[in-house]
């Protein structure tokens, strides 16, 4: 079994990431980062920065926590995509970060956040900042 963390470069992929490595250590599992930028974008800011790749890759050290980094493309929905990977890895518990949003901004944009909530078959974890 191990960890997933769905990790975007922003305060709340941060909490999500910090979260989920104290849940790899102390459930003794390894920590799948999936930070997966949508295919055919010329330029995407859902990429972690090489700084922000290299900080993960040192506290999961500190933690004692092997850390396997996914940053392939995906198309579709994101959602799909993190199922897909916590089904393929057999995650013990999928780690996400949630922010703030309108009830008309849901309804218009939809919410990641809320289909994996909904649709996973394995606990959820969602950490604000």
């Amino acid at each position: 079994m191990t960890v997933l963390v769905g990790y975007v470069p922003t305060p709340e992929g941060d909490a999500a990431f910090g979260a989920a490595l104290a849940e790899a250590r102390r459930r003794s599992e390894p920590l799948v980062v999936l930070n997966s930028p949508r295919g055919g974008a010329p330029v995407s800011t859902d990429v972690a920065p090489e700084n922000a790749v290299r900080r993960m890759r040192e506290r999961a050290v500190e933690y004692g926590v092997a850390l396997d980094l996914r940053q392939h493309t995906h198309s579709g929905d994101a959602a799909d995509e993190v199922l897909r990977v916590a089904e393929e890895v057999d995650a013990s518990v999928i780690v996400i970060g949630l922010r703030k949003r309108s009830a008309v901004g849901k309804l218009l944009m939809g919410s990641s956040a809320q289909r994996i909530l909904l649709d996973a078959d394995r606990p959820v974890l969602a950490v604000k900042p």
